[in-house]
């Protein structure tokens, strides 16, 4: 077969346009056809068309300007690939995910980001990691929507909330993921925040809960919640009492993470608290390579966004709206 020529001048236009004829748009629809659908290469459609692979790669060009090939770059269901890429680049997260949510209920926004959450500890648990689940609501559902785990060990970093806790607490949380892994689950068998520094450190030296502890420095990965402080925002804010909210609030608190407390500035804040409450720290926080933070509504956006700048979390799963108001969109 004769091969065409390579250098054949295009058809002008009256403005200097290139006029497509039929015969050309009619060409470049099956040489796209056949790579973009068949999967042949450029070798083979120019032997096919008696081309050469140059005049494949222009006819591929013409294909993408004419609007023959549209190309849609877009991540199936409810992520929003856009504002996900937006919202790492303007915190310097190591992943971000959006979620694109069909209601802004409490309950709603943590089904939907648990879900997802739970579809990504699937993904990026692997065989040998040390996971480390600090209790929250949120947390509550990606363990309930979570089927699998790689084989991990799994370790509570935080005590147990004494308050408007749902059926499923810390300790059952912890434990549901060594079951799905087959791991080992290090719980901790006491409550998140004690009446005052001696009774704090009296727990801490329990064989138990020592155990659990001594595996902070070796954690993987750990998720986290973001709270804000504000009622039935952060189930620490809940389980303090009002003079002590307010006392903490004057401190210039703003946000709250793992019971660690931040300002406007993304700075920890250090109270009586500190001292009182059975935790991983800020210092083995920072040393985890993986944090992932699960954090909803816009209620919260200010919270978020002190804690992201904290420096704390590599990673984020939220909603649409929060992201949109984090990155000014």
């Amino acid at each position: 077969m004769r091969q065409h020529d390579d250098t054949s001048p295009p058809h002008s236009g009256t403005e200097g346009q290139q006029v497509r004829g039929p015969a050309e748009l009619l060409m470049a629809a099956n040489v796209a056809r056949r790579f973009y659908l068949e999967g042949r290469s450029k070798v083979e459609i120019a032997e096919e068309f008696g081309l050469s692979r140059f005049k494949v790669a222009r006819i591929l060009d013409l294909a993408r300007e004419a609007g023959i090939v549209r190309i849609d770059i877009r991540v199936p269901g409810q992520i929003d690939a856009e504002l996900s890429g937006a919202l790492q680049t303007a915190y310097g997260l190591k992943r971000a995910i959006v979620v694109r949510t069909v209601s802004d209920s409490p309950d709603n926004l943590r089904s939907q980001i648990g879900t997802v959450a739970a579809d990504l500890l699937t993904e990026i648990v692997e065989d040998g990691d040390v996971l480390g689940l600090a209790w929250g609501r949120t947390l509550n559902v990606v363990l309930q929507a979570l089927t699998r785990l790689p084989r991990c060990t799994t370790v509570q970093i935080n005590g147990v909330y004494s308050q408007r806790v749902p059926s499923r607490g810390a300790v059952e949380t912890v434990k549901r993921a060594a079951e799905l892994s087959g791991g080992t689950a290090y719980p901790i068998y006491a409550p998140l925040i004690l009446p005052d520094p001696d009774t704090a450190q009296a727990l801490r030296a329990d064989p138990g809960i020592a155990t659990a502890f001594s595996w902070f420095s070796r954690l993987t990965k750990a998720v986290v919640s973001i709270g804000a402080w504000e009622e039935d925002l952060s189930t620490v804010y809940d389980a303090l009492d009002p003079v002590t909210r307010k006392a903490y609030r004057d401190l210039g608190v703003r946000a709250e993470m793992s019971t660690h407390l931040f300002d406007a500035e993304g700075q920890e804040v250090r109270t009586d608290l500190t001292d009182r409450v059975l935790t991983i720290s800020t210092e083995e926080l920072r040393q985890v390579p993986e944090v992932i933070a699960m954090a909803a509504g816009e209620e919260k956006v200010e919270a978020i966004d002190i804690v992201l700048r904290s420096g704390l979390v590599s990673t984020l799963v939220t909603d649409a709206a929060v992201a949109r108001r984090l990155v000014g969109g």
